[in-house]
């Protein structure tokens, strides 16, 4: 396994060596984090940060090693057509499928892989596409703030194995798992979710065959295509997490989570395997949930394309103007009982009755294990 062809990867093993050495002459995580809590306060890098506003315990904190911007966010995007895109794009690898007001864009993995961030517009609204890969976890913010539009860009420091992000504007930190300001004037704000799904290429074009695509013209050059964290979703331990991994589940199992309010429930994607079409109920809510095997897994082989195959999954309510469908797998295709009609893997009826409908997205999204329960430990897990 090879983990130094990235600058995060090979920063943080500096940074582990890092807390090794503290711990060795007797510095404990908390007062060597203060020693770097107080250089960031007095640092030109951070000028407008207000670090008396902060809500974690700054021990949580950890330097991946680059500095601010070190992994480069995307900030002017540039787009290609399906077509162009087939060139570079594998069938079954994984992009982030974003739809907004009748738009949709396809982000791919290959490229968040090495900036974590996109700064975009898409249907009129401006949003981040953001990717961490440590946790897999790719999730989209609106990023108006009340009458402020923010961009944001990476801080090179890490939170329970996640990244923390900052916008430009204020150069407060945010939680990227959470979208929660933690650090500065924009403490304890948190920003809106917008609904994706990371899906196979070939899944993306099928349900969006007018959507385009973010271009590798970044600005950057970057190894596009392979993946700095080969053999990371193998680990048994992720980098830099010091919590205790819950042990309810493996800390790298691919779960998908369900979210209404304050009730949460994941599906370990090992456990749809088995039932692709899945009826549920949860938190009073009827539900579906659709995978789709052969995705490539994104932090597996050298080559994204080239690696291991997981599940693309997401979660829906199967209620449509008021009525309750049940949905089943028959001849290969997702339909309905009640109807008949036939549906996309994304919750679109293509034919039948119920053509044009759409079922609502849940709050939901793909991550490790480790990192949900970690900010989320009161989730209940499914069990068939």
């Amino acid at each position: 396994m090879r983990f130094t062809q990235h600058p995060l990867i090979s920063s943080l093993l500096r940074s582990a060596s890092f807390v090794v050495f503290a711990l060795a002459v007797g510095l404990t995580p908390l007062t060597a984090t203060a020693q770097l809590g107080t250089s960031l306060k007095n640092s030109a890098e951070w000028p407008k940060t207000d670090f008396t506003r902060i809500s974690v315990d700054p021990a949580s904190i950890f330097s991946g090693g680059p500095p601010k911007d070190g992994i480069p966010a995307v900030d002017e995007p540039k787009f290609v057509s399906q077509t162009e895109a087939d060139g570079w794009i594998a069938e079954t690898e994984p992009v982030v499928a974003v739809e907004i007001n009748g738009k949709a864009r396809a982000y791919p993995i290959q490229i968040l892989m090495w900036h974590e961030i996109a700064n975009d517009e898409l249907g009129g609204v401006p949003v981040s596409v953001t990717f961490c890969p440590l946790c897999n976890a790719a999730i989209v913010f609106d990023r108006r703030v009340g009458d402020k539009v923010l961009d944001f860009g990476t801080t090179g420091r890490l939170r329970k194995s996640d990244m923390l992000m900052y916008d430009r504007q204020t150069e407060s930190w945010w939680q990227q798992f959470t979208g929660t300001g933690v650090i500065g004037e924009m403490l304890d704000v948190t920003l809106k979710r917008v609904p994706a799904t990371i899906v196979a290429w070939s899944t993306f074009k099928e349900v969006h065959p007018q959507g385009d695509v973010l271009s590798k013209e970044t600005g950057h050059q970057r190894q596009y295509g392979a993946n700095p964290y080969q053999g990371y979703d193998s680990l048994d331990q992720p980098f830099l997490f010091t919590d205790p991994v819950d042990p309810r589940l493996p800390a790298m199992e691919y779960v998908l989570n369900v979210s209404f309010d304050d009730q949460h429930r994941l599906y370990p994607l090992s456990r749809l395997k088995p039932t692709p079409v899945l009826n549920d109920e949860f938190a009073g809510r009827k539900l579906v949930i659709l995978s789709v095997d052969g995705m490539n897994r994104s932090l597996d082989g050298g080559i994204i394309s080239e690696s291991g195959t997981t599940l693309s999954a997401a979660a829906f309510e199967r209620v449509v103007d008021g009525r309750e469908l049940n949905f089943e797998l028959k001849n290969k295709q997702i339909v309905d009982r009640e109807t008949g009609s036939q549906w996309n893997s994304l919750g679109h009826a293509v034919k039948g009755e119920l053509a044009g409908k759409q079922l609502p997205a849940t709050d939901g999204g793909v991550h490790f294990a480790f990192a949900w329960l970690a900010f989320v430990p009161q989730s209940e897990i499914y069990t068939p």
